[in-house]
């Protein structure tokens, strides 16, 4: 089941029941584990810029085609659906991108930032809905906590629960204090938003006058 955040509207949403369970989270970890890891780069930098003042995480990629990831694919498509459609209501959603399995170790962290797509030149789909779902169990690491829409705002999701914002929402993940964090991160995506659209235009209009 899926609950609704009582303010700002409805674009910060927590699950109530877990999306996987601790076994099957293990299982994504353990995949997640098995691919090539890289340190993480800054979102919206210059591709492969790597900046430990702004992120310190590991990750890597699980390919939607991947055998072993295919029941997680299918759950996460049907909860997504479910979101969307009882809190956000985008149009024409569907899963863009690769799955991110991430790790922060003792130390690491993710300074505040957006995931929307600003770059009006892309095709669509373009990041709508971002998740963050938790994969290690809650005595496995401290810190670590997901700070959404304003400073002091800390969700902590159990092992297995996710988080799922409105891409435009900022956000960070606060310093691991102990232990490892382990989730997996995706995005959701269909038409951009009509009024990143309008001010994108309006924004050229202006450098050309």
């Amino acid at each position: 089941m899926i609950k609704k955040e009582p303010y700002w509207k409805s674009y910060i949403v927590q699950t109530t029941t877990p999306i996987f369970t601790p076994e099957e989270c293990n299982i994504i970890s353990r995949l997640g584990r098995s691919l090539p890891a890289i340190q993480a780069e800054v979102g919206g930098a210059k591709k492969g810029t790597v900046d430990t003042k702004t992120r310190i995480s590991h990750i890597s990629w699980i390919p939607f085609g991947h055998p072993d990831a295919k029941p997680m694919y299918n759950r996460l498509k049907e909860v997504m659906y479910m979101t969307n459609k009882r809190h956000f209501n985008f149009e024409n959603m569907e899963i863009n991108e690769n799955a991110q399995y991430t790790e922060y170790p003792e130390g690491g962290f993710y300074n505040w930032h957006m995931d929307l797509d600003t770059d009006m030149s892309k095709e669509p789909p373009v990041r709508k809905i971002s998740m963050s779902l938790i994969l290690s169990p809650e005595n496995e690491f401290e810190g670590g906590g997901l700070e959404i829409h304003k400073p002091g705002n800390i969700l902590s999701p159990k092992q297995g629960h996710a988080v799922f914002f409105a891409s435009f929402v900022n956000h960070r993940v606060i310093p691991v204090t102990r232990g490892i964090r382990k989730s997996l991160v995706m995005w959701f995506g269909g038409e951009p938003f009509k009024w990143l659209r309008q001010l994108s235009f309006q924004l050229l209009f202006m450098q050309k006058i």
